[in-house]
């Protein structure tokens, strides 16, 4: 059974908490312990607070408010699935960009009184920036103006207007209550004009299509395993995970970024040796030579190389309280290995809600922008809008370890 990795995204008080709690509630993947406990909690406008079982920080339940990423966990015959509730308000920005990070879809809450906000605006920007390639639009409070048709019709129009500027693949609509329950899971009797599918049927029924069925094979190399016994005198093992793509014994692989050449010789797992594997398996690589393989470096197939370089170009979202400053010196960790960097250059930042681009000097607290990057030594990547799992970096400060930003590579 595989698994949706999604995010649910909106404005506060969108109504996305509810929207999970809903979907948990009616697929029956609620402990009557934790019913009890939101019983008790009260009730909104004569139903059960709902939101109450993802909000889980105290701050949230005072406040009515997401200020963490909470994920769930639920399943239903046909598939299992993991949410990220992302917080609404642009201070938890970088929240928001980190619970996206991992989602293979986005449900991006609309109020059906307010339409479409300067928040939609926001986060529908990041979907794009982060490649996401579904979006669904869950239209929500229906029940609030009175089901209408009209008003449903009237905000697709309006969000299909701006998103026309936005790199998203697919985006799909559906009028729901999530207070109410109408087409999350069943479908509503309130909107008989409604033909299309409940937000749970769209989700199960979905077909994703990931950067693992990717053609380029990518397995960045996590340690170097040497047993030394006396069964395995000469095992020498390159472990790790495999990003995209496939391996096959017998390819011809480059190690990057010395640029060493050999060909695989086995390919070892807990079970046992298989003649090929592909991601996200985890995996031992053998290779017919002797040469010299360590933890950070990339193994990939000769006719399918990824890019190796020390000058980069990528966005980032800025995570920390202390601004970003051309020539600022940081950790950049990538795939397994970290390597010395610097900020060369900032070309811009995003406003995220109009999408223009604006020249400044630094970028504060949950800012994106356009940089340019300088590394100690070469790095091997692709594009994150091709392969997300090689294209994607953090930047940490050494003095405080802490992770300063996020970045997506170009």
């Amino acid at each position: 059974m595989d698994i949706l990795r999604l995010l649910t995204a909106g404005s506060v008080d969108d109504g996305k908490s509810t929207l999970i709690g809903r979907l948990l509630y009616d697929s029956k993947s609620v402990f009557q312990d934790q019913l009890d406990a939101i019983e008790k909690a009260g009730q909104v406008n004569g139903e059960i607070n709902l939101a109450l079982l993802t909000d889980g920080l105290k701050a949230e339940r005072e406040q009515g408010i997401t200020i963490d990423v909470a994920y769930k966990y639920f399943s239903t015959p046909k598939r299992k699935f993991i949410i990220a509730d992302a917080p609404g308000h642009v201070q938890y920005t970088r929240n928001m960009v980190t619970g996206a990070s991992n989602s293979d879809l986005a449900i991006i809450l609309i109020d059906a009184r307010k339409g479409v906000i300067e928040q939609t605006f926001r986060h529908s920007y990041i979907v794009s920036l982060l490649r996401l390639p579904y979006v669904v639009v869950c239209i929500n409070k229906m029940d609030l103006v009175d089901y209408s048709e009209e008003v449903f019709l009237n905000i697709q129009k309006q969000y299909l207007d701006f998103a026309r500027d936005l790199n998203l693949k697919s985006v799909s609509f559906i009028p729901i209550s999530a207070l109410k329950g109408d087409n999350v899971v069943d479908k509503s009797p309130s909107m008989p004009w409604w033909n299309g599918n409940t937000l749970l049927g769209y989700l199960e029924d979905i077909q994703i299509h990931t950067e693992e069925e990717s053609t380029e094979p990518r397995f960045p190399v996590q340690m170097v395993i040497r047993p030394q016994t006396t069964e395995l005198h000469d095992y020498r093992g390159y472990a790790g995970q495999i990003r995209s793509g496939s391996f096959h014994v017998g390819d011809p692989v480059t190690i990057l970024p010395s640029g060493l050449r050999s060909k695989i010789k086995q390919i070892d797992t807990y079970d046992g040796s298989l003649k090929s594997a592909f991601a996200p398996m985890s995996v031992t690589l053998l290779l017919e030579d002797d040469i010299d393989v360590s933890r950070g470096d990339m193994i990939v197939t000769e006719d399918k190389e990824p890019k190796l370089s020390q000058d980069l170009e990528a966005y980032i979202c800025w995570m920390d309280q202390k601004p970003m400053a051309v020539g600022g010196k940081y950790l950049l960790r990538q795939t397994t290995g970290s390597v010395k960097s610097s900020v060369k250059g900032l070309e811009f930042r995003v406003d995220t809600q109009t999408h223009e681009k604006k020249e400044q000097p630094s970028l504060a607290l949950n800012e994106i922008g356009k940089v340019s990057l300088r590394t100690a030594k070469p790095i091997a990547y692709d594009p994150y809008s091709e392969v997300r799992g090689t294209g994607s970096f953090i930047l940490v400060d050494e003095g405080t370890n802490q992770t300063v930003a996020a970045g997506m590579l170009l």
